[in-house]
């Protein structure tokens, strides 16, 4: 069985020649595709009217309206299907010409089916890209006026984490964040307290690990003047700064065993002492707690406080890593995208589709963090309108080479590691590794082009 089971889309053919349209009806019926064929430009407007093409495949030279102004035509119109133009042998000036009034690609006659599919196959996957940025864009519009503007995303474990975001805001409950590092929890955090009642009051964070213990348990519980050399005046810490408001606290899963201890009583009796002094302290706070580790297991293991762990995960959500989103990737890239532009006051509009192509295959193993620095870093290396692949710094085909993860990966990216492996283990037989798949030979030369492979 190959590839050509299946319907594969709707192309409509405008020849004047009834021979050239009645062998491309056939053999693109014999691919897979719905096919409409139409003797001259005037029917085939129509008929794109009636049939609603995917492509349109459309002899230049023909009597009445030629393909020229059947192209001009469907421009003029706004219609966005892709227009595949034929041309007689050596004349390639007319083929220029109608590349730059809008075709998407062109051949010579006798038209060759494989260089016909192919050409099909590509232009598909073009209009694909274009609608797909459309739809990014307007996502991002209608993200850019809610409350979870720095959580965007539409695959489903995002729009698990929006409802649960939504449904906690309301509450003082206490809230664990978990996932990998660069996932987006400090944002899911701001959003939290964004949402909720307390979003006019302050929003206080502190990176646990990035302080050793005498200094985390100063920043959290402030000192009096004198407690210890250097402590020339009284510092409020983090908690009473964060009074009436959201506390925020990364890392969590870092803290030492008495540090442990100490915030347990905190949350037990939402009271503490300042380091040097004596006078208790009440503070109605919001805790919201963040980690990369399993807490469970470092409780198992007796790294972490059972009693504690039962506090701080009252309620929990688990931001999933950016390769189980899907094109997510995609909607981010066009946020930062806006973002760095405006800052750097750049005159880039967009992603090219090799750069979109890139992005969609990354695993990004940096999640969200990984994201936004090569976005910023393609804007300001940018000297051209749009970003291409070639300005992200990573190697998005090699990424899957090594391995699968399941779950964990697209049937992109598996689909992707089959073919290239394969074609490894044959020595780089294109026939042989068709065989062994199970698809056509012109389908591993077309994923070898979109891989950027030869």
């Amino acid at each position: 069985m190959t590839d050509s089971s299946r319907d594969k889309g709707r192309i409509l053919v405008v020849d004047d020649e009834a021979s050239a349209r009645s062998g491309l009806e056939k053999l693109l019926r014999q691919e897979g595709y719905t096919v409409r064929v139409e003797a001259d430009g005037a029917a085939g407007l129509r008929a794109a009217d009636e049939f609603a093409p995917d492509v349109v495949v459309t002899d230049l030279r023909m009597p009445q309206m030629d393909g020229m102004e059947l192209l001009t035509r469907l421009r003029e119109q706004d219609r966005g299907v892709p227009v595949i133009v034929a041309t007689a042998f050596g004349e390639v000036a007319s083929a220029v010409a109608a590349m730059r009034a809008g075709a998407d690609d062109y051949l010579m006659k006798p038209i060759d089916i494989d260089g016909l599919v192919l050409a099909i196959e590509r232009a598909v996957e073009r209009r694909s890209l274009r609608t797909e940025a459309e739809n990014l864009r307007r996502q991002l519009r209608e993200h850019d006026g809610s409350g979870l503007r720095g959580l965007l995303g539409t695959s489903p474990a995002m729009q698990k984490v929006y409802r649960m975001a939504q449904q906690v805001a309301g509450s003082r409950a206490t809230v664990l964040l978990t996932g990998e590092s660069g996932t987006g929890k400090g944002e899911l955090a701001r959003t939290i307290h964004a949402l909720g009642p307390r979003a006019q009051e302050p929003f206080i964070a502190l990176h646990c690990a990035a302080l050793a213990e005498s200094l985390l348990e100063s920043e959290l519980f402030g000192h009096e003047k004198g407690a210890f050399t250097g402590a020339d005046r009284k510092r409020l810490g983090r908690f009473e700064q964060a009074h009436r408001g959201t506390l925020f606290l990364d890392e969590i899963g870092e803290i030492t065993p008495a540090m442990q201890v100490k915030l347990l009583r905190v949350l037990q009796e939402r009271a503490f002492e300042r380091v040097g002094g004596g006078e208790t302290i009440k503070v109605d706070v919001r805790l919201i707690a963040a980690t990369n580790r399993d807490l469970a297991k470092e409780v198992r293991e007796g790294r972490f406080r059972e009693d504690l762990y039962y506090r701080l995960n009252v309620v929990h959500v688990e931001l999933p890593p950016l390769r189980l989103r899907g094109r997510d990737s995609l909607l981010l890239a066009e946020y930062f995208l806006r973002r760095f532009v405006e800052e750097n006051h750049s005159s880039v509009t967009g992603f090219s589709e090799s750069a979109r192509a890139k992005l969609t295959r990354h695993t990004w193993p940096g999640n969200v963090r990984e994201l936004e620095n090569a976005v910023e870093r393609a804007v300001v290396l940018c000297d051209g309108d749009e970003i291409t692949a070639e300005h992200l710094p990573f190697e998005g085909a090699s990424d899957v080479q090594g391995g699968v993860r399941i779950p964990g990966s697209t049937m992109a990216e598996i689909e992707q590691h089959a073919i290239l492996s394969t074609l490894d283990a044959v020595q780089g037989s294109t026939a042989r590794a068709a065989e062994i798949l199970d698809i056509s030979v012109r389908t591993i030369q077309y994923r070898l082009h979109t891989y950027g492979r030869r």
